[in-house]
């Protein structure tokens, strides 16, 4: 694995982070999300626009991971949004540039946030993810997530919930 380091996002790493999102998002959810709902989702000046308020506003903790000093990698959590899951933290995304798939940095990611939430008091982590992303899927439960049972109701595609406790978080 070549050098890599893990950052938390600050007001400035908006275009960063938006960059890194939607070109993810256009390989990792091709075929999952119509064509229509991929190019609507992967805007880059509109995902930029909602992390530069995220970043103004102090909204969530958001993360860059750099190999060799070029950012790969992000992730964003903050509590939960689900009503019926009081105590929960959530991981609303982690995201990687394809090039670099497959070769750990993710799972490093992952450690950082995880280690993140339970410093920050939290006991429990949720997250959504597309039922149809077997590859995240696989992810999520190699790093200790198991499906928790919930689904997001008439959403298409299906959106299952996963989670696990931190206390296993080394």
């Amino acid at each position: 694995m070549e050098d890599y380091a893990v950052e938390r996002a600050k007001p400035g790493d908006e275009q960063t982070l938006a960059y890194i999102q939607t070109e993810s998002w256009k390989s990792a959810f091709r075929g999952i999300l119509s064509e229509e709902e991929l190019i609507r989702c992967t805007h880059v000046d509109r995902v930029t626009a909602m992390y530069k308020r995220e970043l103004d506003n102090g909204i969530g903790y958001g993360y860059i991971l750099r190999v060799n000093g070029a950012p790969h990698c992000i992730a964003w959590w903050n509590a939960t949004r689900e009503q019926d899951m009081p105590g929960y933290a959530e991981l609303i995304c982690i995201h990687s540039l394809p090039g670099n798939w497959r070769k750990g940095y993710g799972s490093k990611m992952m450690d950082a946030v995880l280690r993140d939430m339970a410093t920050a008091g939290y006991r429990k982590v949720m997250l959504w993810v597309f039922e149809a992303n077997d590859r995240a899927r696989k992810f999520y439960e190699a790093m200790g997530f198991a499906t928790h049972g919930k689904v997001k109701p008439n959403l298409t595609p299906a959106e299952i919930c996963y989670e696990r406790y931190l206390e296993e978080v080394k």
